[in-house]
């Protein structure tokens, strides 16, 4: 039975690969293992009563409504709320700019239905996030990944790449997903000259933005390009595409997203949409709306900056204090994530068996490279675990290495 479907799988599929991260997840939902893997917010942040007043209101208000069908573009007033929001940073955004999705994730496999044919290359961040490689690997893209250091792109990198002629370039400017490095000011203004001069259009993904500890905001590259542009106050219509989320700011269980576009691409992705899910649930953004009004989300965005400040600075410490010599890690100045480099001759997936093992997981850096090189690298999370548990768990990855550093020894001696 299992040859007769696998032949009738559509060629795309080939090249569809379940993701290491939700295999890894499976894994670490027993109690007892530590876990560094998943970017999954602190559940304690969720503001659980605030929801269910909101839910409250909601069904009170505007009950049958809420459980009805609506538009594919999204609840007109929560669309607004993210249009206005973004006019705080400078950029005229009107609702029209604007797309809700069923999380950035399906912000991202909507793109590849419009954008990518197959055999296009997309200039990725080497590492770049597993997510987006998921979603247009079933679009059959290729890669071409350009170099990164701890200010993001490198842009004489890009510029080299730039020169196959690449459908888009791909990036994620703070706080990056794996990596946790946020890409500098003048980087971005170089990323925005060149793009525009090889016509490339950036897709810009900010699942973080908000999630800043420390240091100066960056303006976004969609900010950058209008300026760059300067269109002098009229309504976006540059060379970025930008996605963000609500899943690291209010929830990710009520799986919304939304993407900012010049007119004419969110009418196209809105016909994408379509024959996608018709749209994003409606309850779902009305309550998120509704949660979201008077200030809530700016001062419930402090508390779970404040939180993950502490987690960041737990894991940094130890990290200095118990890790060997020889493995060297980025200070992200927001997100979730950190990125360990590991000495050139060991193996991120023997080091994850030895740490399963000990009860602690990560995720070995592979997964993130295009090119599936990067096997001594590897991400941390310190969002999910309590500051106690990334202590402890910090410590037995520590002993990990040890133990691995110290059966290698030997043949270094020869």
């Amino acid at each position: 039975m299992h040859t007769l479907w696998a032949e009738r799988f559509a060629q795309r599929t080939q090249r569809m690969k379940s993701s290491a991260v939700r295999e890894l997840l499976k894994l670490t939902e027993l109690p007892e293992v530590i876990s560094f893997a998943g970017g999954l917010p602190a559940p304690e942040t969720f503001p659980v009563e605030h929801f269910t007043e909101s839910f409250g209101k909601v069904m009170a208000d505007f009950g049958a409504k809420a459980l009805q069908y609506s538009t594919t573009e999204g609840y007109r007033p929560l669309r607004e709320l993210i249009a206005e929001r973004a006019t705080r940073y400078g950029i005229r955004v009107e609702a029209d700019n604007i797309l809700i999705t069923s999380g950035s994730q399906q912000a991202l496999d909507l793109i590849g239905k419009v954008f990518i044919n197959p055999g296009d290359h997309i200039l990725v961040e080497s590492p770049t996030y597993l997510g987006a490689l998921q979603a247009w690997n079933a679009y059959q893209a290729e890669y071409v990944a350009a170099a990164t250091d701890h200010d993001g792109y490198i842009v004489e990198s890009v510029e080299q790449k730039l020169r196959t002629g690449p459908k888009f370039i791909y990036a994620l400017p703070n706080f990056q997903n794996p990596s946790g490095v946020t890409m500098s000011l003048e980087r971005r203004h170089r990323l925005i000259e060149i793009a525009d001069h090889y016509g490339a259009p950036i897709l810009e993904d900010d699942p973080y933005g908000q999630l800043r500890y420390e240091g100066e905001h960056v303006p976004s590259l969609v900010t950058l390009d209008s300026q760059f542009r300067s269109t002098n106050g009229a309504q976006y219509s540059g060379n970025v595409i930008y996605l963000s989320t609500f899943s690291k700011t209010l929830s990710p269980g009520i799986r919304l997203g939304w993407i900012v576009a010049p007119v004419e691409v969110i009418r196209k992705l809105v016909q994408a949409k379509q024959g996608t899910d018709l749209h994003t649930s409606t309850v779902n953004q009305m309550v998120a709306y509704e949660a979201s009004r008077g200030g809530f989300l700016d001062q419930h965005v402090k508390m779970i900056r404040a939180v993950y400040r502490e987690r960041r600075d737990t894991m940094l410490a130890a990290l200095a204090q118990h890790f060997p010599k020889g493995i060297s890690w980025t200070r992200p100045q927001g997100g979730l994530f950190l990125w360990l480099t590991f000495p050139e001759w060991m193996d991120a997936g023997k080091v994850l068996k030895a740490a399963v093992e000990q009860k602690v997981a990560f995720v070995p850096g592979t997964s993130f490279f295009a090119d599936g090189t990067g096997h001594n690298t590897a991400r941390l999370n310190f969002s999910n675990a309590t500051p106690e548990r990334i202590e402890e768990g910090v410590k037995r990855l520590a002993r990990c290495l040890e133990t691995l550093i110290e059966s290698h020894q030997p043949k270094d001696a020869h």
